[in-house]
């Protein structure tokens, strides 16, 4: 159990590949090389996850997280040094400095590690395994996401998932969040499944295009059906929900985009 008795589910999808759920709240994963290993996003911080990681191995570990969101960096404070977008850090940094996350962590005798930059172009070799780092601002700026070749799997982190939140001010305007994941929809042929970082089994990697799609209908006005949504952390916005194909390999049956109606085209 962790500090607020939230579990922690660690779950095998491969040989060196392992989903953390915890508390069914947000999701992380282990994948090991052979010289190192990666986690990839450290949730909410409620588990130990350097001891979840030194149960599987001992190999060095590479900390990576794909934007700046509480709910995948607070577990940061397990290690000692995490890379990340430069374009997150000022947003990462405002979570993780807020006073009541410190002092819960000073109860524990942990502390904010370091951060370090990856960008774009970056490929990180864990040694027979590598993930290669792109770009895909929209959910926020600095969103990352991260191909695995080797084992055609793409992190996808909240940049494409069943419900992307594109309502928050730090996020792109719609007609933006097209443009950026059209910019890296070749990533379609290079993976077969996604990973997102609230995810608890693999998805085709076609809810890309899907996801994609639906942000299209909302700018082409296709809206009719969309429902209001509250939220008590971005107030009230518009739920767009779209389609995925049949017949293969989703683990939800609901896929929706959060968005306010000021926010579609780029001013």
């Amino acid at each position: 159990m962790g500090y607020e008795d939230k579990e922690l589910f660690v779950k095998q999808m491969r040989t060196n590949l392992f989903l953390m759920d915890e508390a069914h709240e947000a999701t992380g994963y282990i994948l090991i090389g052979e010289e190192r290993v990666a986690v990839i996003d450290t949730m909410m911080g409620y588990n130990n996850l350097q001891n979840a990681v030194r149960e599987l191995t001992d190999k060095p570990i590479i900390v990576i997280n794909t934007h700046g969101h509480p709910d995948h960096i607070y577990g940061n404070v397990y290690f000692d040094k995490v890379f990340i977008s430069k374009t997150d850090v000022e947003l990462a940094q405002m979570f993780l400095l807020e006073p009541q996350f410190i002092e819960k962590m000073k109860k524990r005798n942990l502390t904010v590690p370091t951060f370090e930059y990856i960008e774009e172009g970056d490929v990180i070799d864990l040694g027979g395994i590598t993930l290669k780092v792109y770009a895909l601002p929209g959910h926020t700026l600095g969103e990352l996401v991260l191909l695995c070749p080797e084992e055609r799997i793409l992190f996808s982190g909240d940049g494409i998932n069943h419900h992307l939140y594109l309502q928050g001010e730090g996020c792109l305007f719609i007609e933006d969040a097209v443009k950026s994941l059209d910019r890296i929809m070749f990533l379609e042929n290079e993976a077969d499944v996604i990973l997102h970082g609230h995810a608890r089994d693999y998805d085709d990697i076609t809810l890309m295009r899907a996801l994609r799609d639906g942000l299209q209908e909302i700018i082409d006005g296709k809206t009719s059906n969309d429902t209001i949504y509250k939220s008590r952390f971005s107030g009230e916005s518009l739920y767009h929900e779209f389609s995925v194909p049949e017949g293969l390999k989703f683990q939800q049956d609901k896929h929706g985009i959060l968005y306010k109606s000021d926010r579609i085209y780029t001013r």
